[in-house]
């Protein structure tokens, strides 16, 4: 998944209203009762000031006949890059990585029949 550097993500409640709603001509109140999920929440996601849950993105694609991950991806998008620029994204700069160790395939000696893996310290 590739995230935008310059600029944040479209809010999926933005493409809800300008791909969806607008084409297919169903306002708010349309939307709420097919979805069954409120006026004031769908309002608020298509104002950009909600973000799209899972239940909501599951309703939108039964209705609209995309997958739940159109919907998903896209607050996922928005949400790392809110992150990564957020008041705390200088938090995430001293994280150090974990230093990965040796793979274990370089110290098996053999396996036996049972599956079982037998180790040398070489």
């Amino acid at each position: 998944m590739r995230i935008p550097t310059n600029q944040p993500p479209v809010h999926p409640g933005e493409i809800l209203l300008e791909e969806f709603m607008k084409p297919y001509d169903i306002t708010s109140t349309e939307l709420s009762r097919r979805i069954n999920l409120s006026i004031k929440y769908i309002n608020a996601v298509i104002s950009g000031e909600q973000g799209i849950s899972t239940e909501m993105a599951l309703r939108l694609s039964l209705l609209f006949g995309t997958s739940p991950e159109l919907w998903l991806n896209g607050q996922i998008k928005l949400d790392i890059w809110q992150v990564l620029h957020g008041e705390n994204a200088g938090y995430l700069k001293i994280i150090e990585p974990v230093k990965i160790p040796a793979p274990i395939e370089s110290h098996i000696k053999e396996y036996n029949i049972n599956g079982k893996v037998s180790y040398s310290q070489g």
